[in-house]
């Protein structure tokens, strides 16, 4: 009965030595993987290894046919400094409209015009919305008319000062009638 207890105890200790393996195994996968990750995550690619005007694709550098127009160049977003606030005539009354306005141009150049005109484009929109009514911004489509609007507006006013389109659409970013 003696030799039982005594075997029972060294297969504890070798079942116990076991768990500690598997959990150090499994403790040391988890870094490795989680190492590995990490370095995926964090190295990306060479920014000086692609030259400018190239794409980086599965390895290899690929020239991108550069673009002319508004269409040049990385998406830049203008925000317009503060909310247009104006008075609508309405079939029943006066509702007041809060619209904050951002401006896509394309290219770092095209970003510096827009900033360099934005009190002739808060003009141009406000004159714009000075033409609408409450009637037809409450429907979607009064809305995207005026927004379409209000893109004709910046880009004829951009063209005449600039001779060539800057602006390539004009952003709703917040629309409040009360």
């Amino acid at each position: 009965m003696a030799e039982e207890n005594l075997e029972l105890e060294l297969d504890d200790g070798k079942a116990k030595k076991k768990k500690l393996i598997i959990i150090i195994a499994v403790v040391v996968a988890v870094l490795a993987l989680g190492g590995g990750g990490a370095f995926f995550f964090l190295a990306g690619d060479d920014p000086a290894a692609v030259a400018e005007g190239e794409v980086a694709v599965d390895g290899e550098s690929a020239a991108v046919p550069e673009a002319t127009g508004p269409q040049a160049g990385a998406a830049i977003y203008v925000a317009m400094p503060r909310p247009f606030i104006f008075n609508v005539p309405g079939s029943r009354r006066e509702r007041l409209v809060q619209i904050k306005v951002q401006l896509l141009v394309r290219g770092a150049a095209n970003d510096t015009l827009a900033r360099k005109h934005i009190p002739l484009i808060e003009s141009t929109l406000l004159g714009v919305f000075a033409r609408t009514s409450a009637d037809v911004l409450a429907t979607i489509e009064g809305k995207e008319n005026l927004r379409m609007e209000a893109l004709v507006g910046v880009r004829e006013g951009l063209k005449k000062l600039e001779g060539k389109d800057v602006v390539e659409e004009v952003l709703f970013t917040g629309f409040v009638m009360q």
